[in-house]
């Protein structure tokens, strides 16, 4: 029997054998299996491409398993070709909608990468255009796309700066009417659509693009990290920016003023909301796309990270029926998923939750989700006196910016509503002297705040690499050979070579009691505070990273990449 006689014969076992160890590795629900047998049975699509097109299963995390139940050579990006290899492949389209690529040529056959080596047909057509024998090897789809256009990008990617389209434009002339012309182009719309496909699939919380003199650098920040992806041409920017503009229902004429709009797209499977804000900088445009993949948060208290004695001490705070709840730390350290995991364990019919957002970030049922719009005047203070008369049990404010604000929460969690909030300060502590110096009474904030939870996000180690070394003396004085053993970030193909995948939260829990509420009333500075609260039981978020780092979920590095100004 021939190769390709024994993959037709083994497809049907592959799919379940493949669906069946998704599932045991619990990167596939049981209900998400089913989806996909059905899916499968209605179209002639591979279940590897219905899985993703689904978002049912990530790439990156289907490619391994592909891998071990086809019994192929899982392959890393580092092991592409750096020129296209010469294959007597014509057509380069073909590559990038069969997602392979030819990685190799040598007296045995073709060694092909592929998203799926069980993919009879596209077997069969390499086989026969080469004239040779095919071995299959398996990488992420998302990963061939970007080398054939990288390597094969005069029919499929965007034009270089050598191969300008008619409509192409530079950035000193162009005009509107020659903008929309470009942004409607192909290449543009799918470089477009690519680079936001990609970011989902990297689960990317934003995307930068930025135009320099002689580049247009594209990042992506990833894991709380900015990384560089491949730059575009800068002839390209306007068209770029412009198809961004379109989608964004943004005006492509006005360059000279920042503008800020949304997206909704169907990306693999899922609805993706983007927000989207632009602005004028040196050499053009500045685009920045926030992305908020709803699918990929875990809206779940118990699965943010935080350990078991932490999570029912925070548990118990967001079940008291009055009160104010204070999340506070800097931009993009996780408060507001903080506040939606908590909110969605009080969503029942017996409460009424209403929330008061700049932006709105996640449509959550069951939540009366305002909308601040302070150009017509809605500021947080007066949605929060407009909303107490809708009879809310819990309130939720995005966040306490002024003293007003903070003065109307505190009576309306002294009036018996349970309100939630986020403060930008360093530390737990610092929240209450933050509030004192908004002009807030200090009987308002000893009698109503219940609870100030600060936190940060550190990566997680890639279990894949992870190598044990023994613990800094920061850690530990004990000599070397006498010190416990923590471990290092190395880098590998399932962590994209940075050494790290995902991202758990830090923190620290300032507990309210009659000692610290007096100290309050004593406008006490934050450090008396702080020590009050650390006799009074609390770990500091330091102490809390550190405990992270001995039990293997991050580095020492990386907690003091984001404690070290409250180490």
């Amino acid at each position: 029997m021939t190769q390709l006689e024994s993959r037709i014969a083994a497809e049907t076992s592959f799919e379940e054998t493949l669906l069946r160890e998704l599932i045991a590795g619990d990167l596939l629900s049981e209900d998400g299996a089913d989806r996909a047998r059905r899916a499968h049975a209605r179209t002639d699509n591979s279940i590897v491409d219905i899985l993703v097109r689904l978002g049912l299963c990530a790439e990156r995390d289907l490619a391994p398993v592909v891998a071990r139940v086809t019994n192929c050579t899982l392959i890393n990006t580092s092991e592409f070709p750096q020129s296209p290899i010469d294959v007597r492949i014509s057509n380069p389209q073909f590559l990038r909608d069969a997602k392979v690529l030819p990685l190799s040529s040598g007296d045995t056959g073709i060694l092909v990468a592929a998203a799926d080596p069980t993919n009879t047909f596209t077997a069969h057509a390499l086989e026969l255009a080469l004239g040779r024998p095919v071995i299959f090897a398996v990488a992420a789809g998302s990963d061939i796309e970007d080398a054939v256009l990288r390597l094969y990008g005069d029919s499929v990617a965007v034009s270089g700066p050598d191969k300008r389209s008619a409509a192409a434009v530079d950035i000193a002339n162009a005009d509107f009417s020659r903008l929309q012309e470009a942004a409607s182009e192909a290449p543009i719309v799918r470089f477009v659509e690519r680079l936001i496909a990609r970011a989902v699939e990297r689960g990317a919380s934003d995307i930068h693009i930025e135009p320099f003199e002689r580049t247009l650098r594209v990042r992506m920040r990833v894991d709380g990290v900015l990384r560089d992806e491949e730059p575009a041409p800068l002839s390209t920017a306007p068209a770029i920016i412009s198809r961004i503009k379109i989608l964004a229902r943004l005006d492509i004429a006005e360059r000279r003023l920042p503008q800020d709009g949304s997206i909704k797209m169907n990306v693999r499977g899922r609805e993706i909301d983007m927000r989207i804000a632009t602005g004028p900088i040196a050499h053009g445009e500045s685009v920045v796309i926030r992305i908020l993949d709803r699918a990929a948060v875990e809206l779940d208290l118990a699965k943010l990270g935080f350990e078991a004695d932490k999570l029912e001490q925070i548990t118990r705070i967001f079940a008291r029926p009055s009160g104010i709840v204070l999340v506070t730390g800097p931009t993009g350290s996780g408060k507001s998923t903080t506040l939606y995991a908590g909110l969605s364990r009080l969503n029942t019919a017996a409460r009424k939750i209403v929330t008061i957002e700049d932006p709105v970030e996640y449509k959550i049922d069951g939540l009366n989700q305002f909308q601040v719009k302070p150009e017509i005047g809605l500021d947080f203070a007066r949605a929060l006196r407009s909303i107490l008369r809708h009879d809310p049990d819990v309130i939720m404010v995005g966040e306490i910016r002024d003293g007003e604000t903070a003065r109307i929460a505190m009576q309306s969690a002294l009036t018996g509503h349970l309100v939630l909030s986020t403060l930008h300060t360093n530390d737990a502590a610092t929240a209450i002297t933050r509030l004192l110096d908004m002009g807030v009474e200090d009987y308002l904030v000893a009698s109503t705040v219940t609870g100030v939870l600060a936190q940060r996000l550190v990566r997680v180690l890639c279990k894949s690499c992870r190598r044990p070394v023994a613990a800094p003396l920061a850690i530990s004085n004990l000599p070397e050979n006498e010190r416990p053993l923590v471990f290092e970030a190395v880098g590998c193909a399932d962590c994209g070579g940075t050494g790290y995948r995902g991202r758990t939260v830090i923190s620290e829990l300032l507990p309210f009691n009659d000692e610290l509420r007096q100290a309050i009333l004593r406008h006490e500075e934050a450090v008396r505070l702080r020590a009050i609260a650390i006799r009074g039981g609390m770990e500091p978020l330091y102490d809390n990273g550190v405990r992270h780092v001995l039990d293997g979920t991050t580095t020492f590095d990386e907690v003091m990449r984001v404690a070290q100004d409250v180490s």
